[in-house]
């Protein structure tokens, strides 16, 4: 009996042991959907104003086959919600996200949206109520948000574009929709972002929710924001991170260890996935710019489990006569900077 029984001990052991091996090596697998994304909303206004956009054979091309050849499988667009006509500070319509967010399926990528709820920017430092909504009362702002997110969302269905993740809110460590949804009442803040979840999920419930704060870097700011959130009941699936060394005046090597350990403590804290929605680098500072993005997608794919799903670079086609912005990934002459070859890795 005791001779029979061993053996049979040995192999229950045995399978066993290289069952858990097998589930250990599943959960570090690398992440064939790992998002390597853009956002490009300044786009249709830089081609209306005749900018062209060339491969490095000096072919003209489109912009997004350009980002496609560089690995990127995502497109952010960001939605105002009556925005002017000015080409920097304005557009980005219902009717022109739809017309992009079609394109950009067109050619086979994802898309993420990202609702402002503004007439223009929406960041840290302004979460300026669009002009119509300005005397609502918050009952009527929460119906406000809820609605203007479904009838984007149902234009987009209706053009057959269903987006992998929608963003409610932009940068909104302050809140949004001030006064209503300034931080100083989480309790309408969480409202509000509930309101457009709601709305999202009647749309579709495998759409993902993203919640975005700036300074990824910052783990006091992510913890105090969410332990709020949570207590606040505040629904969401996903953590959002903008990383920018530029703005927080030092170099990257400087702060990636800090973005590290935060979004390590955002997955273990929360049990939420996360994200970094908008990265970015001084176009004049080529290399630097590139090793950055090396080393933050590298350590959002190291994150255990695959609960870091992606990197997104905002606005690398803006380029600085066009856009004056700084941080911009692409060249005069029309051809993208070699910093974006970080996203083929």
């Amino acid at each position: 009996m005791y001779k029979q029984i061993l053996p049979l001990f040995f192999i229950v052991v045995v399978g066993i042991i290289f069952s858990c091996k097998s589930k250990i090596k599943t959960s570090t697998q690398p992440n064939d959907n790992f998002v390597k994304g853009a956002d490009v909303s300044w786009l249709p206004q830089m081609e209306a104003f005749g900018f062209t956009f060339y491969e490095t054979d000096n072919t003209e091309s489109d912009c997004l086959v350009l980002l496609k050849k560089r690995g990127i499988n995502t497109i952010r667009l960001r939605v105002f919600v009556h925005p002017s006509n000015d080409p920097i500070n304005g557009h980005c319509s219902l009717q022109e996200t739809v017309q992009m967010a079609t394109r950009a399926k067109n050619l086979g990528l994802n898309v993420l949206i990202d609702f402002h709820y503004s007439d223009s920017w929406a960041d840290p430092s302004k979460q300026t109520k669009p002009a119509l909504w300005a005397n609502c009362n918050f009952s009527d702002l929460k119906d406000s948000v809820f609605q203007h997110t479904h009838d984007v969302l149902t234009a987009l269905k209706q053009n057959g574009v269903t987006p992998k993740w929608v963003q409610i809110g932009n940068e909104i460590p302050s809140g949004l929709l001030w006064p209503e949804g300034n931080y100083t009442n989480f309790g309408q803040l969480s409202a509000l972002i509930n309101k457009g979840y709601d709305a999202t999920k009647a749309i579709d419930s495998t759409i993902k929710v993203i919640v975005h704060l700036d300074k990824g870097n910052d783990n006091a700011r992510f913890r105090w924001f969410f332990d709020l959130a949570i207590a606040n009941g505040m629904k969401f699936d996903i953590i959002g991170a903008s990383y920018y060394p530029y703005w927080l005046g030092t170099d990257y090597t400087t702060t990636i260890t800090d973005l590290k350990n935060n979004l390590n403590d955002m997955v273990v804290r929360y049990n939420k996935d996360v994200m970094i929605v908008e990265v970015g680098g001084d176009f004049t500072m080529v290399q630097n710019t590139k090793d950055m993005l090396e080393a933050v997608i590298k350590l959002v794919r190291e994150i255990p489990n695959n609960r870091g799903l992606g990197v997104l670079y905002w606005e690398p086609e803006g380029v600085k006569s066009w856009s004056n912005y700084q941080l911009n990934c692409w060249k005069e002459n029309g051809m993208p900077s070699e910093a974006l070859n970080a996203f083929l890795n």
